[in-house]
């Protein structure tokens, strides 16, 4: 239990962290967003619980597969922004990001390769 918690508090520390330099540096902060922080955290995490190298591996590939078609999101959600509260603006560009043709595309594609994105 005590790990747990411990992972817990270092991922969300992380977190903080970031929203903290965000508050200061709208550039930094974005840097810092930009790194797949918590993705290098899971992945820690998988590795010291003794998860087999295959699942590590495959997270770090599906994760890059889920982070293409979420791209737009950061575009059209300050364009939303400019109209609309923020909430709303979250809401729209996330649920456009779920149902964008882009993503629909990709899972098409990729499957071709033998890569499947819809099935967990």
């Amino acid at each position: 239990m005590t790990w747990l918690i411990s992972k817990y508090f270092i991922t969300a520390a992380v977190v903080v962290a970031v929203s903290e330099v965000a508050k200061r540096s709208d550039k930094l902060g974005a840097l810092l967003v930009a790194l797949p922080l918590v993705t290098i955290l899971t992945m820690v995490w998988l590795y010291i619980e003794k998860q087999p190298m295959e699942k590590i591996a495959n997270h770090a590939c599906y994760t890059f597969w889920y982070v293409v078609p979420t791209l737009p999101m950061f575009l059209i959600f300050p364009a939303l922004l400019q109209r609309f509260s923020f909430w709303f603006s979250l809401l729209i560009s996330a649920v456009l990001t779920v149902i964008c043709f882009c993503f629909w595309l990709l899972v098409l594609v990729v499957k071709n390769f033998g890569i499947d994105l819809l099935t967990f």
